[in-house]
């Protein structure tokens, strides 16, 4: 028996001990990063990476949105559950005490025996259960519910990063549809001027019917593409309204140019770091091992359990005698139940809590992989749109002096309208293509700041000090 004992002892503690390893492979450095060194020594985001950017406006809009947002105060409410989940599962770790009280008077049937007589029946008692934690089950059972709270914390983290995110996209969108607005309006302002060109030359002799209509649909061109601009704006004003769960009529978004957009420089650190500053990895992280614990939880219910019951209380018929000695009443009671069978159930969910456990340990994983791909490409996107806003502010230069030229030399009439036309649908497109590319590259940054968690939080002042100190 003791021996049996001992093997069954022996055999839980192996049950209960396995935990897979995630087997990551976690590089040295970003392989952009990697071409300039300074990169991943220089200071990390902050907390409050938006108020890079210079705009007062758009610094409201996101602090207001954290505040507001509903999807934020979703998830909250899903920590509020979590936590009443992990002190649920804390609950069978403790006694259970229970207190009952009666009182009971009864009579017979004086039909059937005529010396019946009035009974009174006081009774006090007090329960008290426990179930002896041998294999460990309960203690499992509260740590995957205090992890389910973790990985909610970390759910709120990822709503609050997204709400932020596209707050500032909306943000931008809006201001490149202004700037877009404006340039229409300027280059319909410009057409018309060429129109009337034209049509000072037209009754001069020098030009015909055809160049006027050619130029006519450059004007008209110009002033449709107005209300779907104007249509941009106020959908993106819009969707930043109930970003801040206002309604649309209460919000005041002035916008602006994104010309007056600073542009910050964003280094993404090193990417062991990112394991413990994107919410979504320790969100997954959290899950992990939640699901970790709940493979404990249901090998444990394989193997038998303890329990102790007692009873304590008192029973008398008269009041005054409730509380002597003689009325007291006590139970005690101990058992131990071990499954026989039970059809497959104990056994199938095991097997379902290490399906449960793998598919988490591959979307950690995952999770992890897609954040370094995620910088990755954020980094490439950053240095490449900004390349692009570059040269295409080269091209919108060079498209203008070409247009001026030629609406100089077409007041001189010394130039064809074909090229008074080709320069000015050429200076059109290189504005239009300059916004979208300034647009572009703020994006680029915003998804940076999101594909590395966010702000990061300062170093602590002690490490920074050590860190300084010569060795």
């Amino acid at each position: 028996m003791l021996v049996g004992t001992g093997l069954t002892l022996t055999l839980g503690g192996c049950l209960l001990t396995d935990t897979p390893e995630p087997g990551l492979d976690i590089p040295a450095a970003y392989r952009i990063a990697s071409r300039d060194p300074r990169i991943a020594e220089a200071a990390l985001p902050k907390i409050d990476w938006w108020r890079g950017f210079r705009s007062r406006e758009l610094t409201t809009i996101i602090e207001q949105a954290n505040d507001a947002n509903l999807d934020v105060a979703a998830a909250v409410a899903r920590i509020v559950q979590a936590d009443a989940n992990a002190r649920i599962a804390g609950a069978p770790l403790l006694p259970d005490f229970t207190l009952d009280a009666d009182a009971q008077r009864s009579r017979g049937s004086r039909s059937i025996s005529p010396t019946a007589r009035d009974s009174n029946v006081l009774t006090a008692t007090m329960t008290a259960s426990y179930e002896i934690d041998f294999w460990g089950k309960n203690r499992a059972a509260l740590r995957s519910a205090e992890q389910s709270a973790v990985a909610a914390r970390f759910d709120r983290e990822v709503v609050a990063l997204s709400t932020v995110a596209s707050a500032a996209n909306a943000y931008f969108q809006m201001l490149a549809a202004q700037d877009r607005l404006q340039a229409a309006r300027n280059n319909l302002t410009s057409a018309n001027r060429v129109l009337e060109l034209i049509r000072q030359r037209a009754n001069a002799g020098t030009a015909s019917a055809l160049e006027i209509a050619q130029q006519e649909s450059v004007v008209n061109t110009q002033r449709a593409a107005i209300p779907p601009l104007q249509q941009t704006v106020e959908a993106n004003r819009n969707t930043i309204a109930v970003l801040m769960a206002r309604s649309p009529e209460s919000v005041r978004v002035k916008g602006g140019t994104l010309r007056a957009i600073a542009i910050p420089r964003v280094t993404p650190g090193l990417p062991s770091e990112l394991l413990a500053q994107r919410p979504d990895i320790r969100e997954a992280e959290a899950n992990l091992a939640a699901a970790n614990a709940n493979v404990q939880v249901a090998r444990a219910q394989m193997l038998p359990s303890i329990s102790l019951t007692a009873q304590g209380g008192v029973q008398s018929a008269v009041l005054k005698t409730l509380l002597r000695p003689e009325s007291t009443l006590y139970s005690i009671a101990g058992g131990l139940t071990q499954p026989i069978f039970d059809g497959g159930q104990l056994q199938g969910n095991l097997d379902f809590q290490k399906g449960r456990q793998d598919e988490l340990l591959q979307n950690y994983r995952k999770a992890v992989i897609s954040g370094f791909s995620d910088v990755e490409t954020a980094l490439s996107n950053v240095r490449q749109t900004a390349q692009a806003e570059r040269l295409q502010a080269e091209v919108v230069a060079s498209s203008r002096r070409a247009y001026d030229i030629s609406e100089q030399r077409l007041r001189e009439g010394t130039i064809d309208l074909v090229t008074v036309l080709q320069t000015q649908q050429t200076l059109f497109s290189a504005q239009d293509a300059l916004t979208q590319a300034r647009l572009a590259h703020v994006q680029a940054i915003v998804s940076l700041y999101q594909a590395l968690g966010g702000g990061w939080s300062p170093k602590p002042r002690l490490a920074q000090d050590n860190q300084s100190q010569p060795q």
